[in-house]
């Protein structure tokens, strides 16, 4: 009888070892199943589209800074309609930042493009609120041309500990048919 014990426990060792290599492969197919839906989330719908450009297309005209601010700004530059027009076209105009720190400033870069046949003019640009700042490569985009802008949001700029909140920069411009072109992001704070 001692026998027969030795080797039914030899036999449930050689199955436990037989199991085992196929346990692991159930948790790397279910790692590899959520591995995918993974990327899915991130480039299924709803996600934001690549930011994709060549650095030779990017203008440098007059850089500058776009801050909060309530007055009214200046007229904006419209060319005679009987002339070529720029077209403002912004690839992305929102972005998610998730979850980020009570106090942290975290960035994103955003795009904007002139599709249009004519210099497109940046009079004024301005963020929702204080806590935000963009600033741009270029006030004048020539035709086939792009801005890069990127997007600057301080968390502790503000008591905004435990809120989601969404801030927006504006852009007004001299394409009649889009003249003020908007970007939004949004950001859950955390408590502390």
């Amino acid at each position: 009888m001692a026998h027969a014990t030795h080797r039914k426990s030899a036999r449930s060792r050689a199955a436990e070892k037989d199991s085992f290599p196929i346990h692991w492969i159930i948790i790397a197919v279910l790692l590899l199943a959520g591995g995918g839906f993974f990327v899915w989330a991130e480039t299924g719908p709803g996600a934001p589209a690549a930011l994709e450009y060549a650095e030779a297309e990017v203008a440098h005209d007059r850089p500058f800074r776009a801050v909060h601010e309530m007055r009214a700004g200046p007229p904006i530059p419209f060319l005679p309609a009987d002339q070529p027009q720029p077209k403002i076209v912004v690839p992305s105009s929102y972005y998610d930042f998730g979850q980020v720190g009570a106090k942290a400033v975290v960035m994103h870069k955003f795009l904007v493009r002139n599709e249009g046949d004519a210099p497109l003019t940046i009079s004024r640009a301005y963020t929702t609120c204080g806590c935000t700042v963009a600033d741009f490569t270029a006030r004048v985009i020539p035709p086939g041309k792009a801005a890069l802008i990127t997007l600057i949001f301080d968390a502790g700029a503000h008591d905004v500990r435990g809120q989601t909140v969404k801030r927006g920069l504006i852009i007004e411009n001299n394409d009649r048919r889009k003249s003020k072109a908007e970007i939004w992001t949004r950001a859950s704070v955390a408590r502390s």
